[in-house]
């Protein structure tokens, strides 16, 4: 595959993500699991955002490829704060956008453009909330392409998403360091 590996920067900060294209499989859209599938209710708007991280162009000097914005329901935040993971049941939805990149007077910037998919989590530590290929590893797995919410191209968390969870996986398979508002204070 011609894409590479690419550093994604937040605020200084950096982890190793592939891009989307990266991501994606040849395996035809399956209707997910209903706990995967993408919430119905309004989540950029009702629920906190985690934090968002920016995954360079193959060229830094052209800004972003992508942006990746992370999302989950307040109970969830406290819970994490108070017991530094989240609990069974945690729905985390991370939008990943094509971006826009142009000069302003502040300098070169990129800002979301297309919705080029969503990523859903679902945290099952107990592994009672899911069986198949979509679920292990503590979490129940699916992306969707575009504006798709319940047609997901995942069909196995093991070959399509674990290689880019895998190096945070001391942080519950995810970059928590991207995440502000999970810093305890």
């Amino acid at each position: 595959m011609k894409n590479v590996l690419i550093g994604a920067v937040l605020v200084g900060l950096s982890a190793t993500v592939l891009p989307v294209s990266a991501q994606l499989t040849n395996a035809p859209p399956t209707l997910a699991e209903p706990l995967l599938r993408v919430p119905t209710v309004d989540y950029r708007k009702t629920w906190v955002q985690l934090g968002q991280f920016s995954v360079l162009a193959e060229k830094p000097q052209n800004g972003a490829k992508e942006i990746h914005a992370t999302y989950t329901e307040r109970k969830n935040v406290d819970a994490y704060l108070k017991e530094g993971k989240f609990p069974d049941g945690t729905i985390i939805v991370k939008d990943v956008w094509g971006t826009k990149t142009e000069a302003l007077t502040t300098g070169t910037v990129s800002y979301a453009g297309t919705l080029e998919g969503r990523f859903v989590m679902v945290k099952d530590a107990a592994g009672k909330l899911g069986k198949g290929p979509r679920f292990g590893d503590g979490w129940g797995w699916a992306f969707y392409k575009g504006d798709e919410r319940t047609m997901t191209i995942t069909d196995n968390y093991k070959t399509n998403c674990i290689a880019c969870h895998e190096p945070a996986r001391e942080t519950g398979l995810l970059y928590t360091r991207g995440y502000p508002v999970l810093q305890k204070k």
